[in-house]
């Protein structure tokens, strides 16, 4: 018989106040954080794309990465390959991020069995709602190692 694992979802969101300023990131797996980070100074832009290439170095093949970010979706499925093709420009000008859209896009094309999924923010989903708490943290400069049972 055969027996399939678990499936996880991951919640990603990245946060910077003000934008731009002290950013964080978190990704959540089962309600609790898994990887949080900062950049200091940093957009929310820039930590959504962490949040992302973090969530994708922790999926496995049939796990699912939900995100609010529109933009970064985009970004890996619909815009990077052209840029790829293109050597990493477009006509409008430069590739704002450049750094994070190729990090974020080799880490997508490393894990094809994981999908993306959008999710609208702040609407009140659980794991993009902790997602949010977390990367507010991370800003603040929560660590995974600050992380407790009483503060989850």
């Amino acid at each position: 018989m055969l027996q399939l694992g678990y499936m996880a979802e991951f919640y990603t969101d990245g946060s910077s106040v003000p934008n731009p300023g002290p950013g964080g990131f978190a990704v959540i797996k089962d309600g609790q954080p898994v990887a949080l980070g900062s950049e200091n100074p940093s957009t929310n832009i820039r930590m959504e794309a962490h949040a992302l290439i973090a969530a994708l170095k922790l999926a496995k093949d049939g796990d699912t990465i939900i995100t609010d970010s529109e933009f970064w979706l985009n970004v890996v499925t619909k815009w990077a390959p052209t840029w790829e093709k293109n050597g990493w420009t477009k006509k409008s000008g430069p590739i704002k991020n450049l750094e994070l859209v190729q990090e974020l896009y080799a880490a997508y094309r490393a894990h094809p069995g994981v999908k993306l999924q959008w999710t609208r923010g702040h609407v009140g989903t659980e794991g993009n709602e902790a997602a949010d708490v977390w990367a507010n943290k991370a800003r603040e400069g929560a660590t995974l190692e600050s992380v407790t049972e009483e503060n989850v």
